[in-house]
């Protein structure tokens, strides 16, 4: 049996952020028509290592080898002529542009005459999303897109290219099942067609359900590099942590308190669409020391929802909803925030962070008035409410005053979360707030759920992942179209009971 050829070879390579070592003498290789898996903690290397190969970052120290002949990538631009494509995990694209102006930036379809031809653009860019069996529009702009369809804008624009080597950067990450099936079938054609694709990914069915070979890293250093079917998910995960995870068990229905939050009658319009309303008549409550799970499909109104919870509805919802016994009108999330409600939304990048300030800047800029005298903010205070919370969450970063965009998507979200931790609040909603993150770094946001409850906060959790909001959810709603089609608690939440409601419209 003749062995595969080496089609990236990569020697001693290291990356340095000023005093951060993000990639150590790294030397691996990847070989033609294979899907390789790197894996790791947040902050192991994986995205700076993927930045290099795909010639978003052009100075680092070593040597990379494509086909036997070394490469200096000069761009992006450079790469792809090479051959090599990048799906991002944080994505990059225009929000006041199309959908297929997105797809075709910087190569655009043009006339004979030289004008952009946006037909043949929009023509393509429908194949694309066919092939992806996915009901995208072209026309439509990726502002109004919600972070699923714009994680498959950003998938739909690497099979433009038709690289021959394509790395996935987490790309299910925002996918729901149904559309992460799709996307593995996609995968499954690339390969046949001999594409090599180097895949990265925290989940460890995903990994051994596609790699051919595993390589592990930590904290910027190779640990190993297996062959799938030689390993196991356990294996992998303590190569990746240097330690064994604590399994996180099942909530199994904690002591609970009175009731914090009632829903009655709430509905959404949907200005100019067929279906009129995103969320229509949904009734529900929540009690102190409870996790009230979300489900749904995409487009099935989950971050809607929550979104009308904290003030953020880009249309004013009707029907009531009442907080600790009082009638509330939440018309901005300010006012949301002043009775102690608090949001960490699905899309961190764009929602999330402010990726032009400090890691003390993120944590601390929603609650400021607690360390204000007279007009003026304490920073020795604000430096050591920060210090810890960073301590608190297992925040990795080079202390309090380093830019936010240099840390990992990982960290970044530990961030988020105690930025509104310092808020205190009662109501804590969390949209999808593993996307992302390692599984290190998720085994302690669960047992920081867990710990929430048991101070007796009332959370309402979303997740793309069933498996997790099974575990830590006490009760389930499930959402199909703006409709609520299922209420489940106790051994009842199992995914094929979530799957049914949320694809069963008029149950």
């Amino acid at each position: 049996m003749i062995a595969p050829e080496t089609l990236i070879s990569i020697s001693h390579v290291s990356k340095r952020f000023g005093g951060v070592v993000a990639v150590n003498d790294l030397s691996f290789d990847i070989r033609a028509g294979e899907l390789h898996s790197i894996v790791g903690e947040n902050g192991a290397g994986k995205s700076t290592l993927m930045k290099i190969l795909s010639g978003v970052l052009t100075e680092y120290e070593g040597q990379i080898r494509l086909r036997g002949r070394e490469v200096l990538f000069s761009g992006t631009r450079d790469a792809e002529e090479a051959g090599v494509s990048i799906i991002h995990q944080e994505l990059n694209l225009v929000e006041e542009l199309t959908v297929a102006a997105n797809i075709f930036l910087g190569r655009e379809k043009r006339t004979g005459l030289g004008f952009i031809d946006d037909r043949a653009m929009e023509k393509e860019s429908a194949q694309l999303f066919e092939q992806l069996q996915c009901q995208i529009a072209p026309t439509q702009l990726i502002s109004e897109l919600r972070i699923g369809d714009q994680q498959l804008v950003e998938i739909a624009k690497a099979l433009s290219l038709h690289a021959n080597i394509l790395i996935m950067d987490e790309p299910t990450s925002a996918l729901t099942e149904s559309e992460v099936e799709r996307l593995f079938k996609v995968i499954e054609r690339l390969q046949s067609s001999g594409v090599t694709i180097v895949y990265i990914s925290h989940k460890m069915d995903e990994v051994f359900h596609l790699s051919d070979r595993i390589t592990v890293l930590r904290d910027g250093k190779l640990v190993k590099s297996l062959e799938r079917d030689a390993t196991t998910p356990r294996e992998v995960t303590h190569l990746m942590v240097g330690r064994d995870i604590e399994e996180v068990e099942r909530r199994t229905g904690g002591t609970t308190g009175d009731i914090v939050l009632e829903v009655k009658n709430l509905f959404l319009p949907w200005t100019g669409h067929a279906r009129e309303w995103r969320l229509q008549d949904i009734n529900f409550s929540l009690k102190r020391g409870e996790v009230l799970g979300i489900a749904g499909l995409m487009g099935a109104g989950r971050t809607e929802l929550l979104e009308c919870l904290f003030g953020a509805s880009p249309t004013q919802p009707q029907g009531q909803i009442w907080l600790d016994g009082a009638l509330q009108f939440f018309d901005t999330p300010a006012t949301a925030m002043q009775q102690g409600v608090a949001l960490v939304t699905e899309d961190r990048k764009r929602l999330g962070l402010f990726d032009h300030m400090s890691v003390r800047d993120n944590i601390t800029i929603c609650s400021l008035e607690q360390i204000t005298n007279l007009g003026l903010v304490s920073k020795s205070r604000e430096q050591a409410i920060t210090a810890e919370s960073i301590d608190a969450l297992g925040v990795k970063c080079d202390g309090t005053e380093v830019g936010i965009s240099s840390l990992s998507g990982g960290n970044q979200q530990k961030c988020v979360i105690a930025r509104w931790l310092r808020t205190h609040p009662e109501l804590l909603l969390l949209d999808d707030p593993t996307r992302g993150v390692d599984v290190g770094a998720k085994s302690e946001i669960y047992k920081l759920i867990n710990g929430l409850c048991q101070d007796g906060m009332a959370i309402i959790l979303t997740s793309s992942e069933l498996p997790e909001l099974i575990k830590l959810s006490d009760r389930v709603l499930v959402l199909c179209e703006g409709l609520l089609t299922g209420r489940l608690e106790g051994d009842a939440i199992t995914e094929k009971a979530i799957m049914e409601a949320a694809t069963q419209r008029n149950s």
